[in-house]
Order: structure tokens, then sequence, then C-alpha cells
């Protein structure tokens, strides 16, 4: 079983990153201009590198990144990607030429995508369930048939007959979901209000929280993908375009349920983020503070520490490894050795 290693986040505008024997280390500039240690952890440690802003690192820890499979990735203040390190890939050549061709097959693409988009809507379900179980009294009748509605809809999305008609259906369950996700925020729901999904760019804090932790799970996913071989521009269910990770795209609809919304409901329901840590901007586009952003890392990685039962191996890990879990499942059932790809459920 592959051990959960940990992300390092690198938010600082004036933050070095260097190695000094088997350490990384970080420095920070103080008041007074001198270089200041601010971190220090050994370098077996840390799996992922991920700097917002291109921040600077020796050549010699991206040449010993290159070589021990640390991937560094450089992301905007706002969690949008724009890079990544790596070294020489190591992937299997079958393993892609087999998922290529599965790529070219609507009929193949759409069996691994009709369970990926079950999983999703099951998920949400899962998570309106949840709170209706938990505050019964303020359960709103709208919510539980949004609940009634997502039920019916798992059974015609397991019978959807092409990619556009799974399509159809997933953004209809997306936006029954949303329409009512408000109704799980119970404080500071002035301040956090909305009723749809708005992405580029999000419109209101709820949202631009849920862009950021969508955009960090991606290239946990896409890391993951490439460390088991898989390529991570191809995927089933999202469309093949230049520059996006249309793979780790179709496994991130299993976790923005788990991995994105719950976490950006407990920073809001505990008050962990307010209204003053968003910048609103003449376009109508919110951003987040740094130092939300930061407590929105803290409870990420927290998140990814804590342990579950995976649903279908039936194995106690940390939930980081999910994505690592979900991608070997996935390279299992191209290679043939599973009769289909078993997606991540809540139970």
């Amino acid at each position: 079983m592959k051990k959960h290693l940990n992300t390092l986040y690198i938010t600082s505008d004036d933050a070095y990153l260097r190695k000094e024997q088997e350490t990384f280390i970080v420095e920070v500039k103080d008041e007074e201009g001198n270089w200041k240690k601010v971190f220090q952890a050994p370098i077996h440690s840390i799996e992922n590198i991920v700097c917002f802003g291109f921040k600077p690192l020796t050549p010699q820890l991206m040449a010993f990144c290159a070589e021990n499979n640390v991937g560094i990735s450089y992301m905007t203040p706002e969690g949008k990607f724009l890079a990544r390190v790596y070294g020489a890939q190591k992937g299997n050549v079958l393993l892609r030429k087999s998922q290529y061709a599965i790529a070219d097959n609507e009929y193949e693409s759409l069996k691994i995508a009709r369970n990926i988009i079950a999983a999703k809507v099951s998920n949400y379900r899962h998570i309106l369930q949840r709170h209706q179980r938990n505050h019964p009294e303020s359960s709103s009748d709208r919510l539980i048939q949004i609940i009634e509605i997502l039920g019916k809809r798992l059974r015609s999305i397991q019978n959807s007959n092409s990619l556009d008609e799974l399509r159809g259906y997933e953004g209809e369950c997306a936006n029954h979901y949303f329409s009512v996700l408000s109704e799980l925020i119970t404080s500071q729901r002035e301040d956090f209000m909305f009723d749809k999904r708005s992405k580029r760019p999000p419109l209101d804090p709820a949202n631009a929280l849920l862009s950021f932790l969508y955009a960090i799970l991606t290239n946990d996913v896409r890391s993951a993908l490439e460390t088991v071989g898989l390529d991570p521009q191809v995927g089933f269910l999202h469309q093949v375009r230049s520059g996006r990770p249309s793979l780790a795209l179709d496994i991130v609809e299993e976790f923005r349920a788990y991995l994105g919304d719950r976490i950006m409901l407990n920073l809001i329901n505990l008050k962990q983020v307010s209204i003053k840590d968003f910048e609103f901007r003449e376009s109508g586009e919110v951003r987040i503070s740094d130092k939300a952003r930061k407590e929105l890392l803290v409870a990420y990685q927290k998140r990814k520490q804590e342990e579950i039962t995976h649903p279908f191996l039936g194995e106690k890990m940390t939930i980081g490894l999910l994505p690592h879990i979900q991608s070997q499942l996935l390279a299992r059932y191209i290679r043939g050795d599973i009769e289909e790809y078993p997606p991540f459920y809540l139970k």
C-alpha cells in the first residue's frame, strides 16, 4: 500500500525554497531584509510542492525533485494551474496506448464515464441526506425534493446511451444540487448565500472557496494519474482540449462533494473564514485573501490526514491516498485486470 505523504504549499510572496542535506527548507525575509528559516521538513516526507506564483527554487532542488518524483506545480494566487515541473516520464507505454484506444471509442468511454457520474451524483445526494438527518427542522421541502430527483436521475445516468446524454444528466443534477447547497450553511448565512455555481470568475465568496478547492484537488489527482502511468490530458467524459487535464477532471468529479464542498461548508460554518477575507472587484469577481487561502490549505491538509475505509477495497487508509487509489483502480481496469472501474462512493 502506498504511503500518504505531504504536499508542501508555498503561499508567501517572498518565500525561498532550498535543499539542505536531506531536508527541504523554506525561508522568508524579515523586516530587516534578512532571510529567516520558517519551515523545515525531511525530503522523504514530501510528495508534491505547490507554489502560488513563481517562487524561486534552487536548480539543485529542482533537479533533486525531478530525480525523486517530487512534483512541482505553479498556480496563480487564485488557484489557476499554470505549469508543472517533473522528471522523465516513467509511465507504461502499453497502459497509455490502451487508455488512448478507450478514449477514441465512445462506447468504451461511456462505460467509465457513467460510473464516475453516478458516483458524483450519489455523493451529492449523500451530502444533502446527511444534512437532512442532522437538521430535520430546517430542511426545506425543496431540499427533500432535490434528494428525490437525484435518486431518480441515478437510474437515468446508468442507462445513458451517449456521452452527450450523460453530460446532460450531469449538468441537470449539478444545477439542482447547487440550488439548495446554501441550506447547508448554518452560520454567516447572509454573507455566504449562493444559488448556483459560478466558475470563471467566481461571483461570490462560497464559489471562490469552491474554485480554489477544486483547483488544488485537480492538481492532486493529476499528480496521482502521472504516478501510475496514465496520461492526465486524455479523459473519457471531458473532451480532449489543449492544456486541459481532462482525465484528472474526470476523476475529480467523484471527490467534489467530499473533498471540496464539505471543506467549504466547514470553513464557513465553523467561522474559520469571514466575509472580510474576500476581495470584491468591480468586474464582479470575488478573490480570496492570503489569510483565507492559508486557512483553506490547512483545513485541506488536515482532511487528507483523516482515515477512512475504502468502500471498494475495504481497507483503511488516509483520505489523501484516495486520488492514488482511484488512479490505480482505473489503471487496473484499463489493463483488463478488473471487469469495471469502481468509482469512489460516500458511505
